[in-house]
């Protein structure tokens, strides 16, 4: 099971840590040396039961928020930590609500530092820490008075904290492998090492595994948790796992380690997606946003059918990512704005049925036109050309498109035989009316060069006519 930390920067979660473990998890010599945690650390926590946790500490820092959501996904528990000197703060917030986008239903609230205020100030921060987590899972969490420095608190800590993980389920063991990477390194004699928290399945030494989205396989050569080596990793572990076979420029952060051939890397995930409502403007489909899920960290597109997503809003829609992801129904992401670095919101990635091509299945689909009609099992395969080398003259192009209006949206073909296009309905914000022709077209082609994929050359072309 892995309890993961929350909090403003310089509120203490690495203290209380150190508290409760003896683990010092600021390794970097920059860490020692600025005093605040920069990147993720670990160590495992005992409780009066026997049972064995994994501590995830993030960092507080409003420009380390992405190495704290590199950590958040995949805990079960959250630590939320807050300064008596100062209360609640921006990254306090943005943090709860981070946990709760990531599906976190449990946790504990720790008000560190109360020896530095007196008890009548200590009542208007327990009352200000209620205030902002009332409208999230925290609400009902147990709030305990601790400092690291004295002691006070650190055994009722613990104590929340273990029946705080009875009322969390196990996840179950019998499931595909699947382990987001968020550290690699080399160590003499052993060879590359990743390391992570396995979110599903179970791994034992001399396996085969893939390291996604590059596709390198590797045979397990050791496996560790928290410094002791292991036969077999499980769910909720954290796992350092020595990889034979790939060098270590060949992993990073971001990566997802897996150990059966159905997993597949996707750039394009329909998804269902929820804006916070204190967001300042819609969510149009050109705007790029940061997408995080596990470890992972790209840019990304939202696109909605009808027009941009409001604050506050939930729809179906379709993630356009930069780079590929490993990704299944049901996992949690979180996105971000560009610019400025904010939260924006979250959502779960959902199963989609493909269209069958087959003449009973497109008499069903409603066509937007008489002249509009799908082409899916004539559409020739998707290839990419730009216009100087095209064969024919752009304006032997016939620039309409064949569109269907359908869900979910399948292939698509241009009229004259051109480029194969993938896209949902003429009513989608990606699409705008070209200059020349008053055709609809893709707002990505309507304002440079055309590039298409010609199926006859010019000879052809001017024979037919």
């Amino acid at each position: 099971m892995i309890l993961g930390t929350a909090g403003h920067v310089d509120h203490g979660k690495t203290a209380l840590v150190r508290a409760l473990t003896g683990v010092d998890t600021d390794r970097l010599a920059e860490e020692k040396r600025r005093g605040i945690t920069i990147d993720l650390g670990f160590a495992p926590l005992r409780l009066a039961d026997g049972r064995l946790l994994s501590i995830v500490d993030v960092p507080g820092h409003e420009a380390f928020v992405r190495n704290m959501l590199a950590g958040a996904t995949g805990v079960d528990l959250a630590l939320l930590v807050v300064a008596a000197d100062e209360g609640v703060m921006p990254q306090t917030v943005e943090h709860v609500t981070i946990l709760d986008l990531l599906g976190v239903r449990d946790g504990v609230i720790a008000i560190s530092k109360c020896d530095l205020v007196d008890a009548e100030w200590l009542a208007l921060v327990r009352d200000d820490v209620r205030m902002a987590v009332r409208a999230t899972a925290l609400r009902d969490a147990p709030m305990l008075v601790t400092s690291a420095t004295t002691g006070e608190g650190v055994e009722a800590l613990r104590a929340a904290i273990g029946a705080a993980a009875g009322r969390v389920a196990q996840r179950d063991g019998d499931d595909l492998f699947r382990l987001p990477v968020d550290r690699v390194f080399t160590v003499r004699g052993t060879g590359t090492v990743v390391t992570g928290t396995v979110w599903s399945g179970r791994l034992e030494r001399d396996a085969t595994v893939r390291l996604l989205p590059g596709g390198m396989r590797a045979r397990v050569r050791g496996l560790e948790s928290h410094g002791m080596a292991v036969d077999a990793v499980l769910p909720g572990m954290r796992a350092a796992v020595a990889l034979a076979g790939v060098d270590v420029r060949q992993a990073a952060r971001g990566a997802t380690l897996v150990a059966d051939d159905a997993w597949r890397p996707s750039r394009l995930l329909l998804s269902r997606v929820a804006l916070l409502s204190a967001m300042s403007r819609p969510l149009g489909p050109r705007t790029t946003v940061r997408f995080h899920l596990g470890t992972a960290d790209v840019g990304a597109r939202i696109v909605k059918a009808g027009g941009p997503i409001g604050p506050g809003e939930r729809a179906g829609v379709r993630v356009v990512l930069d780079a590929p992801v490993v990704a299944r129904a049901g996992d949690r992401f979180v996105l971000r704005g560009a610019s400025p670095l904010v939260t924006i919101g979250g959502g779960t990635p959902r199963t989609r049925r493909r269209h069958d091509c087959t003449p009973s299945s497109r008499a069903q689909v409603p066509a937007v036109s008489r002249s509009r009609r799908c082409r899916c099992e004539s559409a020739p395969r998707r290839a990419s050309c730009h216009r100087s080398s095209c064969p024919a003259p752009r304006r032997r192009h016939r620039e309409r498109l064949v569109i269907a209006s359908m869900r979910p949206p399948c292939w698509m073909s241009w009229d004259a035989g051109c480029e194969t296009w993938w896209t949902s309905t003429m009513r989608s914000s990606p699409w705008t009316r070209a200059s020349r022709s008053n055709r609809f077209v893709p707002r990505s082609l309507s304002s440079r060069m055309w590039r298409t994929s010609c199926s006859r050359s010019s000879a052809d072309r001017n024979s037919s006519s």
